[in-house]
Order: structure tokens, then C-alpha cells, then sequence
């Protein structure tokens, strides 16, 4: 496994990272065991960036992390952590505090989760309209210079968020979504990051699975999806986006791999300050992207994938309007 230099520190990451969330929250019920496994078989891989947040599965992923830990050197694990989405008992959803003292208590609470003394790397999951991002990350920042957080991150918060962050400690990265059907950020973004020196954390690397080349119309329905109520998994969008993954399939079949694996190939080979999420909750769907990291794609092949996926050719937004108006990323 390759290694990515995280920002401007001196950390090295695996050339991809494990998104966790599905093992605990969003996609339906997952195998606790099976899940257990895939994160042994993603480190003894060579992975080493497990990404989570205290709020899914409200902290059951947290604490599915730590047993999967046990009996193994903390230094063996990058985690990262976000923080700040607010849920009720039912599993719905309250808002978001990234008030000062609010950050210093979910940062507890993690620590406790995960059986830790340390995060290498905190993030706020979303922007708080009611608190300046200065407070917020100086609440992180203190953090850091106790020693509890080794680097900052942000999440899905647009260019002049990340400079007004950047400019009151380092940050290491933003994690945002990216992929050949999400590609918003190539505009703005992408450019400022490379800018500052920050490593991009690209999540939805397979548009929530659509890229994976396995979803159908047969699968929508699931109540505990939340990937039906998504603008892209419906109706027309949804018989749009899959005749693109048809031909997504025949540019795979011509480079001798499959659907996914060329979508996360295609991720990977858009820089190096690029760091792809795979939100795998079972082996067999870590085995495609530690497969994918072994396809190297030329400029001239990376030119031509993205040309047929060009922004707008994807039918629907990649959140609900209610979601897209709450993304400062997208503002």
C-alpha cells in the first residue's frame, strides 16, 4: 500500500482510507462480525485511515472501532473523527453545535468510545451557521495543544470557511465528496486546497454505491436506506444515472477491471494530495478497492473517463434540497 502525505505535516496515509459509517448507520442493518473482519483485512492490507463519527450509529461505530482495536498498538490506526451532528433517540436528526464547550464534550465522550488518549484527526462534520468557524476550530486547536487531537480537519465547507479556518491553526484536510458523478469542487475548491497545502478526504468515491456497477432499480425501497430518498437513486435520475453506468462498464471491461474499480482508480490518480474514502462494510467490497489501487490510469485515460461523466450529465443533486441548502460547500 502507497502512502499519502497528509497536508503539511510529516504524517504519511494509506493510499486510501476506510469509511466506516455504513458498519453502524444510513445503509440498513450490517454484520457486526463481518464487519470486525473487514476492518482486519483493510489493515493487515495496509490500510491505515479509519475514518468514523461520534454520531453514527450515535457512537456505536466509535465503539465498534475500539473492539476491533483490541489487541493491536494504537499506532497501527490513523482515526479520524467528526463531530458536531446532533441526534435524538429515534435516530433522527438535531442540527449541529460547534459551540467551544460542545466540541470539548463530544471530544470526551470520543475518547471514552474509542478506549483512546489521543484523535489523529478531528473535524467538524458540518458548519455551524450559528458559531464563526474561528471559535470552533480555536476549540479543536486547544485540543491539540493539550494533546488530545494530533491534526484539524474540516468537512464540506466552501473556500472562504476553509481560509478563515486555515488562518487560525493548519488544516490537514477537507473531506468532501468526490467522484466521477460528484465533481462540483474541480471549480473552486480543488484549486484553493492545493493552494494551502491540504490534503483532500474524498468520501463517495462510488456515489453512495451507484459507481459500484451492482446497484438496480430492484434494490431501491429499503426504509432504512437512506440512499432512496437520494435525488440520484430516483425515477427518471435513477434510469439516466445507471444507462452512464453502462458505459462506465464497457470503459472498464476495455481496461481488464470492473465498474468500481475504475471509479475509485479514476479518484486516485486526480493527485496526490488525494486521499479516496471506500466505505466498504464487507471483504468482498474492500477487495475492489485494493485492487483499484493497483490500476494506474494516464493522463490522457483519466482525461477520457472524465469526459464522459462530465458534471453535467449526472441527473439529480447529491443531497435532498433540504441537505444541499445546509452544505456551505455548496453555497
Amino acid at each position: 500500500m502507497l502512502k499519502r502525505k497528509l497536508g503539511q505535516s510529516n504524517e504519511a496515509l494509506s493510499e486510501i482510507g476506510l469509511g466506516c459509517m455504513g458498519m453502524s448507520d444510513m445503509y440498513g442493518d450490517a454484520d457486526r462480525l463481518e464487519s470486525i473482519a473487514t476492518i482486519h483485512a483493510a489493515m493487515e492490507a495496509g490500510i491505515t485511515l479509519l475514518d468514523t463519527g461520534d454520531f453514527y450509529g450515535s457512537g456505536h461505530n466509535e465503539m465498534l472501532i475500539s473492539e476491533a482495536l483490541k489487541g493491536r498498538s494504537r499506532e497501527q490506526a490513523f482515526i479520524a473523527v467528526k463531530f458536531g451532528a446532533l441526534r435524538d433517540p429515534k435516530g433522527g436528526w438535531g442540527g449541529v453545535d460547534g459551540r467551544p464547550a460542545s466540541v470539548k464534550n463530544f471530544l470526551a465522550q470520543t475518547l471514552k468510545r474509542l478506549d483512546t488518549d489521543y484523535i489523529d484527526l478531528y473535524q467538524p462534520a458540518r458548519l455551524d451557521p450559528n458559531v464563526p468557524i474561528e471559535e470552533t476550530v480555536g476549540a479543536v486547536a486547544d485540543m491539540v495543544q493539550a494533546g488530545y487531537v494530533r491534526h484539524i480537519g474540516l468537512s464540506e465547507v466552501g473556500v472562504d470557511t476553509i481560509r478563515r479556518a486555515h488562518s487560525v491553526h493548519p488544516v490537514s484536510w477537507l473531506q468532501i465528496e468526490y467522484s466521477l458523478f460528484s465533481r462540483g469542487i474541480e471549480r473552486e475548491i480543488l484549486p484553493v486546497l492545493r493552494e494551502l497545502k491540504i490534503s483532500l478526504s474524498a468520501y463517495g468515491v462510488l456515489s453512495r454505491g451507484l459507481l459500484s456497477g451492482a446497484w438496480t432499480k430492484e434494490r431501491s425501497g429499503n426504509p432504512a436506506d437512506i440512499r432512496n430518498f437520494g435525488p440520484r437513486f430516483q425515477g427518471d435520475n435513477l434510469e439516466h444515472n445507471l444507462e452512464l453506468i453502462e458505459k462506465l462498464r464497457r470503459l472498464a471491461e476495455s481496461h481488464g477491471t470492473n465498474v468500481a474499480q475504475l471509479a475509485i482508480a479514476w479518484v486516485i490518480g486526480q493527485g496526490e494530495n488525494i486521499i479516496p474514502l471506500i466505505g466498504a462494510r464487507k471483504r468482498t467490497q474492500l477487495n475492489d478497492a485494493l485492487n483499484a489501487v493497483e490500476i494506474h490510469l494516464s493522463p490522457e485515460e483519466l482525461n477520457d473517463i472524465g469526459s464522459v461523466f462530465a458534471p453535467e450529465e449526472v441527473a439529480g443533486e447529491r443531497y435532498d434540497k433540504h441537505s444541499m441548502a445546509l452544505l456551505d460547500s455548496e453555497k
